[in-house]
């Protein structure tokens, strides 16, 4: 089995956000940097060269892979905003219905959610998403 590539490192988080060259989409940055580090109480690392996470936990997939995970993260895609919020969607779809515009992906231990801008969510209901997210992920490590 092959090792996860994505790890936690000591590159500069800030750097990394003051490089994103388009002026909104760093404004968005900061302002979800805000939102996950309320979310989590965790300070941002760098995950990898371009995923700013926030805390970590075990997992073990249903495969028998296991490894060390963020609790939540984004990354600032070339498309879209993208954000990493573990256990997929379909516990949050209520929330999904009042979020605005976007799209999701699911990978084995979370899902991807794609924005634009933030001006195109409801920042109440992202807040209440990440945390919703963070708080599930926080349950089922300690069972």
């Amino acid at each position: 089995m092959s090792e996860l590539k994505t790890k936690i490192n000591t590159a500069s988080v800030e750097k990394f956000l003051n490089a994103v060259t388009d002026e909104q989409a760093r404004k968005d940055c900061y302002e979800i940097l805000k939102i996950m580090k309320q979310a989590t109480k965790e300070e941002p690392k760098m995950w990898g060269a371009s995923i700013v996470g926030f805390g970590s936990y075990h997992y073990k997939g249903a495969s028998g892979r296991e490894g060390d995970w963020m609790l939540t993260g984004f990354s600032p895609r070339k498309q879209n905003l993208t954000l990493y919020l573990m256990h997929g969607f379909n516990v949050h779809k209520d929330l999904l219905k009042k979020l605005g515009k976007y799209k999701t992906s699911l990978s084995p231990i979370g899902g991807c959610l794609y924005i634009k801008k933030l001006d195109d969510v409801d920042k109440k209901v992202l807040k209440e998403l990440v945390a919703e997210s963070v708080k599930r992920v926080k349950s089922q490590e300690k069972k």
